[in-house]
């Protein structure tokens, strides 16, 4: 199950909280129950973020090389980040995405999807098939995050590629060729970055003029060029697909009886990009009456916890706007809360209102695959064609 937080086992009968070996022996506590998971996210002086960016499978010496080669460092700023310099890292990286400056951006986000649409529509009625992640979903979150945080113009396919790297070289179960791979990728990327970092406007300069040294610069990139735009991509292609099963759902939206908000945030509940994020306990302490040692790898299983029996009236059910369908974990919650919550809330929206009549009428020619990954789903493509 850990590296298979979704699908199957997460509909299955599991203990509010359970010990479950990794594929290296390590033993973390997995917990299931949302009011747990909440009392975890909560309390960051209790069950600490410092382990967040930890790889679960150990970096061996030569892939390490290779990353200090490109001088790659990671210095706490956001997820990791358990010091003084959070509070004021967090407020520089929110202010970037703050709702107002994100709303002036659903007008030109939604021209745009307009226009793959109906590219895709007519791709659809002459009976082509069509990559609603490639053609749609994949770079959109980077696009309108580039505008936010004033990134300067890149491949879009060489930090798409960064990204899925940089997910897999620290969250997958992995073997050491392909950690050294990874790690000359996601060090090359590394390098672009810090030349980037001490130059670049928009955000970085923001940072810089905090007094932030350009390592912590650096960090705080990095994780927004993945956290901040990858996982909405994911969220877009798995919530896409989920709509394809769901007719009433559309008929719904269309009518206007189903809000898309609510499609949205039940979308998040049921379809979450990150199934699980990581704490590691900082004193011996208990969760629901198991002890936890001081040390205690913990793994909150945010998509179960939207599951839960307990907050929501059909656990398993796609039903937009039913009672406990906002409650979800899908960000996280406390002082780590994901900053850019209502960025992927808005793209989502634009996504579900313009692009949910693609998929009347089509069939599903190759469903998103998930490799195995501890906290993202990280789909591939998700091939449909007219019925």
């Amino acid at each position: 199950m850990l590296f298979r937080g979704w699908g199957e086992s997460v509909n299955a009968r599991w203990p509010d909280v359970a010990t479950v070996l990794d594929h290296v022996g390590v033993g973390h506590l997995v917990v299931t129950r949302h009011a747990l998971v909440r009392q975890i996210l909560t309390d960051p002086v209790t069950f600490r973020p410092d382990n967040a960016l930890d790889a679960v499978t150990p970096i061996p010496v030569t892939a390490l090389r290779i990353l200090a080669g490109h001088r790659f460092r990671l210095p706490p700023t956001l997820a990791n980040n358990s010091g003084a310099s959070h509070p004021e890292i967090r407020g520089i990286v929110a202010d970037a995405l703050h709702p107002t400056r994100v709303a002036a951006q659903q007008p030109w986000l939604t021209a745009l999807v307009r226009q793959r649409v109906d590219r895709l529509t007519t791709a659809l009625d002459t009976g082509e098939t069509v990559d609603l992640y490639a053609d749609l979903a994949a770079d959109l979150p980077l696009l309108v995050l580039a505008r936010l945080v004033e990134l300067p113009d890149a491949p879009v396919g060489a930090v798409k590629e960064f990204a899925r790297a940089a997910l897999e070289l620290f969250w997958a179960p992995l073997d050491a060729d392909r950690q050294r791979a990874l790690a000359a990728e996601v060090g090359s990327f590394h390098t672009v970055l810090r030349e980037f970092a001490a130059t670049g406007g928009g955000l970085a300069a923001r940072l810089r003029a905090a007094g932030h040294s350009p390592d912590v610069v650096v960090s705080a990139l990095f994780f927004l060029l993945v956290a901040g735009q990858e996982t909405t991509s994911q969220f877009l292609t798995l919530l896409l697909h989920r709509l394809t099963g769901e007719p009433e759902v559309r008929a719904g939206l269309r009518t206007g009886e189903v809000a898309v908000a609510d499609v949205v945030e039940e979308g998040l509940r049921l379809e979450p990009p990150i199934v699980t994020w990581r704490r590691v306990a900082a004193v011996d302490t208990t969760l629901g009456g198991t002890a936890v040692p001081a040390g205690t790898s913990i793994v909150a299983w945010l998509a179960r916890a939207g599951r839960d029996p307990e907050v929501v009236a059909a656990p398993g059910e796609f039903r937009p706007g039913q009672r406990g369908s906002r409650r979800h974990l899908a960000f996280g919650a406390g002082a780590h809360r994901c900053v850019g919550a209502q960025l992927a809330r808005m793209e989502a929206a634009v996504v579900v209102a313009e692009a949910a009549p693609l998929l009347d009428g089509v069939t599903v020619v190759r469903p998103p695959w998930c490799p195995d990954n501890l906290t993202f789903r990280m789909p591939d493509t998700f091939v449909i064609r007219r019925s």
